[in-house]
This record gives C-alpha cells, sequence and structure tokens, in this order.
C-alpha cells in the first residue's frame, strides 16, 4: 500500500515538472516570438529604417505599380517593351569594410564611381541604391564577390527594340518608369496597368524609309538637319514621323539637346511658298478669284520699306495656275490684298495654323503670328513669310486641302473607326482644283523632282531664309516640299524639310526646296506606295487625263484687258 503511494506521488511530480519544463519553453519561444515581432514592428511601422519600409512597401506594391503596356506600330511591331531586370542595393549595416567593397563593385560596374559606393556604403542607413537594371551577367558577377549586406530587387527596364527610328515619337522613361517624353509621357496613364498594347497609327517600315531618305539628302547637301512627315489625309493619322539628329531612346541621358529636339512638332519655321497653297485654296474658296483670273507679275511690289519681288520674274501678267506653278509671289500678294486680311486670317484659323496642334506629344509649340496682322503681313503671308508654324501644322493644313476639304486632328493613335470627325473648311470643288494645281506644279513647274511615275504626285516647293537676330539670313534656308498622292484621290501627304542646305554641282549651286525636298517625297513615295497596296495607274488614261487637266489661259472676262490688279 505504501509502497503504490510513493509510485503515485512519484508519477505526480514527473508529470508537474514535465508541465513546467512545457511552460517555460513555450514562454521562452513566445518571448523570442515577442522579440522579432517589436523588432519588426520598430523596423517597419515605427520608421527607424524608413528607406526599408519604403523598399518593403514597394517589394508589396511593385506588381501593379511597374506593370507597363507594351506599343506596338499600326501592324502590331513591337516598339516599346518592359524586361525583368534586377537592381543593386546594399544594408550599409551589414558591410564590414565599405572601402574594400566599393573597390570590388567597381571592377564589374567600372561606370561607378569608387567614392560615391564607398560613401553610400559608410552611410548611416539600412537601405541604399548601388546601381538600376543590372544585366543578368552583372547580377552573377556581383554574387560572386560574396559581400555580406549585398542584395538585389527585382524591376522592370523599359527597352526600345528599334533604337532611336522612333525615338522623338515613343520618348522614353526614367529609371522608375515614369514617362519623362514623347507617347510614354503623354499617355503615361494609359499605359501604366494596362493589359492591352498601346497601338499607334505609325508604320514602323514607311519610317524607316523616310529617315534613310532623308538622311541621306541630309548628308548630300551638308545640312545641319530636317524633318519629314507622313500623313493619312482621309483619318488625320501620322504613318511617318522623322526628325534628324535623332536620339537612341534606350540611353536618354547620352544625347545632346539638339538632338532630342522634335524638328516635326517643336520648331515653328517660315516655310515659304508652300503657303500658297492655301492663298490660293482660300482665294477660290471665297471667289476673291477664279482658275480663269489673271494679275499683273510684271514688277516688283513696293510698299513702305518693303519689296516684293519673284525669285525667277516672268515680268508678264499671270492666270491664277501660271501664278502657282511658277510659285508668284508677285501674283500671290495681289490675290491675297483680294482676298483681305479678315478672311485670310479666319480660313488660315479654320485650318488650325494659329493653334497647338491636336498630336499627343508634349513636345510642341504654338504658331507664331503678327501681333498686328496689316496689309503687309497679309501680303507677305500668302507666300510664307511673317507666319511660323510646325511642319505638323503644315501637313495637318494641306491634308485638309485635298482631301475634299475636311481638317481631321492629326493622331499617333490608330484610328479604330477611319474618316470619322472633322471640319469642312472647303467646298469638295475648291478641293479638286488645288489637287490639279498640285499635279500641275510636279508635271510642269518647280516640283519635277519629286514624281514618282504611276502614283500621280502632287505639290509644292518651299524655300525660305531663316530669321537670325531679327534679320533674314541669306544662305541660311529652310528648303521644303509638300506632296500629295495619287492626285487624283489622294491618300498621303508627305512632307520633307532640309535644315540649312548647301548648295552642290549638281544642284548647280541652288539649296532650294525643289532640288533638295522634292527628291526625297518622289523617294519616298516609290517606296511606300507599294507597303500601302497603292498600284500605279496609267498617267496617260483619258479619264486620268481629265480629271486632272487645268486650263492656264485667261478667260475673256478675266484676262488681263479686264484685270485691275
Amino acid at each position: 500500500m505504501i509502497r503504490r503511494i510513493k509510485m503515485e506521488s512519484t508519477k505526480k511530480q514527473a508529470i508537474e515538472t514535465a508541465r513546467n519544463r512545457l511552460l517555460i519553453g513555450g514562454a521562452l519561444m513566445a518571448a523570442a516570438f515577442l522579440v522579432v515581432g517589436a523588432r519588426l514592428f520598430d523596423i517597419v511601422v515605427l520608421n527607424e529604417n524608413e528607406d526599408l519600409r519604403r523598399a518593403a512597401a514597394r517589394d508589396i506594391v511593385r506588381p501593379d505599380i511597374m506593370a507597363r503596356a507594351d506599343i506596338v506600330d499600326r501592324n502590331g511591331i513591337l516598339l516599346a517593351t518592359s524586361l525583368p531586370t534586377a537592381s543593386l542595393f546594399a544594408n550599409p549595416h551589414k558591410v564590414s569594410d565599405p572601402a574594400s567593397a566599393a573597390t570590388r563593385i567597381v571592377e564589374v560596374l567600372p561606370d561607378l564611381s569608387e567614392e560615391v559606393v564607398a560613401a553610400r556604403l559608410s552611410a548611416d542607413k539600412g537601405f541604399v541604391w548601388l546601381r538600376r537594371n543590372l544585366t543578368p551577367t552583372q547580377q552573377f558577377e556581383i554574387n560572386r564577390l560574396g559581400i555580406p549586406g549585398l542584395d538585389f530587387e527585382e524591376e522592370e527596364r523599359r527597352v526600345y527594340p528599334h533604337g532611336r527610328l522612333a525615338g522623338h515619337i515613343i520618348g522614353f522613361t526614367n529609371v522608375d518608369n515614369a514617362g519623362l517624353a514623347g507617347i510614354e509621357q503623354s499617355m503615361d496613364a494609359a499605359i501604366s496597368g494596362a493589359k492591352e498594347p498601346l497601338k499607334l497609327s505609325i508604320d514602323i517600315r514607311v519610317q524607316q524609309i523616310v529617315r534613310q531618305e532623308l538622311a541621306a539628302q541630309i548628308e548630300k547637301f551638308k545640312a545641319i538637319g530636317g524633318g519629314g512627315i507622313v500623313l493619312d489625309v482621309r483619318t488625320g493619322e501620322v504613318i511617318s514621323m522623322v526628325s534628324l539628329p535623332d536620339f537612341d531612346p534606350n540611353a536618354p541621358a547620352q544625347a545632346p539637346d539638339e538632338t532630342r529636339f522634335n524638328r516635326i512638332t517643336l520648331g515653328v519655321y517660315e516655310l515659304g511658298s508652300v503657303f500658297k497653297i492655301f492663298n490660293h485654296a482660300i482665294a477660290l474658296e471665297t471667289g476673291a478669284a477664279s482658275m480663269s483670273k489673271s494679275y499683273d507679275a510684271t514688277k516688283p511690289i513696293k510698299i513702305s520699306r518693303f519689296r516684293i519681288s519673284d525669285y525667277h520674274p516672268e515680268n508678264r501678267w499671270l492666270t491664277v495656275p501660271e501664278i502657282f506653278k511658277l510659285s508668284s509671289n508677285i501674283g500671290s500678294a495681289k490675290m491675297a490684298l483680294d482676298i483681305g486680311s479678315e478672311r485670310q486670317r479666319k480660313y488660315l484659323g479654320h485650318l488650325g495654323l494659329l493653334r497647338r496642334t491636336s498630336i499627343e506629344l508634349p513636345e510642341q509649340s504654338m504658331p507664331m503670328i503678327p501681333a498686328r496682322w496689316r496689309e503687309i503681313n497679309t501680303m507677305t503671308i500668302s507666300y510664307g513669310h511673317g507666319i511660323a508654324v510646325s511642319p505638323l501644322h503644315l501637313a495637318s493644313a494641306v491634308a485638309a486641302t485635298v482631301n475634299g476639304g475636311i481638317l481631321r486632328p492629326a493622331t499617333l493613335i490608330r484610328a479604330k473607326t477611319p474618316e470619322t470627325g472633322g471640319v469642312q473648311v472647303f467646298s469638295a470643288e475648291t478641293s479638286d482644283k488645288m489637287r490639279r494645281l498640285l499635279r500641275l506644279v510636279v508635271e510642269n513647274g518647280t516640283g519635277r523632282n519629286a514624281d514618282a511615275p504611276g502614283y500621280l504626285v502632287g505639290g509644292k516647293t518651299g524655300t525660305a531664309e531663316k530669321q537670325v537676330n531679327g534679320s533674314y539670313k541669306r544662305n541660311a534656308l529652310i528648303s521644303s516640299f509638300v506632296g500629295v498622292f495619287p492626285a487624283t484621290d489622294p491618300r498621303f501627304v508627305v512632307y520633307i524639310m532640309i535644315d540649312e542646305p548647301k548648295g552642290i554641282r549638281e544642284s548647280f549651286g541652288y539649296a532650294t526646296g525643289g532640288w533638295t525636298a522634292a527628291p526625297v517625297v518622289g523617294g519616298v513615295i516609290k517606296r511606300m506606295a507599294p507597303l500601302m497596296g497603292i498600284k500605279p495607274l496609267d498617267e496617260t488614261a483619258p479619264e486620268i487625263v481629265r480629271a486632272l487637266n487645268v486650263n492656264l489661259t485667261a478667260g475673256p472676262a478675266e484676262g488681263r484687258p479686264n484685270a485691275t490688279n
């Protein structure tokens, strides 16, 4: 009996001992968890290390923030995408020898400064960036160093497969994938977090053609730069936009400022005789002139201290078509007086030439117009002096002149429903007459070098002296040509501008638009037309001849004897 009592007592003691040990063990475990939890609370919540807290928060939300949609051209060709990369950071508190670590890191990443890296590794912080967006090889080599306190954060890097080919259009982002220029900036909200690619209106094949043709001519004529644009006259879609010199959006920080300047949208220029397109269209639309009317171009116009003369004077009366074909400043100025300043300004406003364009780019400039629209301004504006616009302004207004008279907003976004919207500026009849005049310039006028057999190119030359310090510089020209094709039913406007070309032996020393820019337009059209499904036509077919015929003689009621201008 006593023995059994002793056994039970011993058993109770063993159970009590085990229970106490379990309680003590549990308490120790709880204490350990409490210490760890307190430390985490201290780091993340109480901001003992603000940088590390932000990094932890970024890790949590990064999948939503970092997602950025691809950008593609109208045919789905990739223009911009995001690739996963690793970024190197450090916890300086865990780096025992910052100087030695900095030396070893810079051996792998020689573009870094050893002094800067050493200073960051010595900082009294728990998180410092050392290098963003490493290559896989660089990440591997850093890992091999085995330096305590270094780690990597997964990020995304924006990549542009075609490099400088579309740099001014697409733009670029910063290291945190925020848009800083071009479509990346203007459409940042639409691209960030989107599931579907952003489809642009441009065709990267045509972009390559325009760049090649333009670059070759800039080199040939020793120009300082140039630009080109191809615009769909039916939709307002920009098919190509090139500005040279250009830059690589994969390395924007290495690009000089002048290469990042977009001549097509940000540059504004006095574009010269291409403006005669609008002068003629306004005169025909308002009834200020007709195709059979003639004007006295026998001598220059003198008004106050100004003198308006022709580049190649005919010294005779010219009909309205002849004024256009021969690019007469005298005839254009007299037509503008018949139009009047008020109507001229009104129609130029309707064509969008007095305001910013609608293009989806942040890099834009306002046109420069006269503070006071006097009679002399009306006359000089008729041939493209005294008003400065961007090449995009010009191309968009020309499209409206030849497409039936409808101004459609220029856009870099692929149109979902073509041929919608727009403002009727000119009648279909006026538009038809302008197409005939434009074809006349290429067949028999200053635009012969733009011809592309079978594609019925129409167009107009423009040559203007640049203003330098308030005065015109004779040897600094903006030479350009705007072409439309096919002239019977235009599909595209092609505008080429060359900045400060120099005359060469082949051009007999001339650096005008007909010699420099017109051949580029012809070359672009020959190469792009087959890509766009446009077949060559028989230019001698009777129906085409009738559709483009222009009578150069003055009518009996509007000939020289009855003309008062």
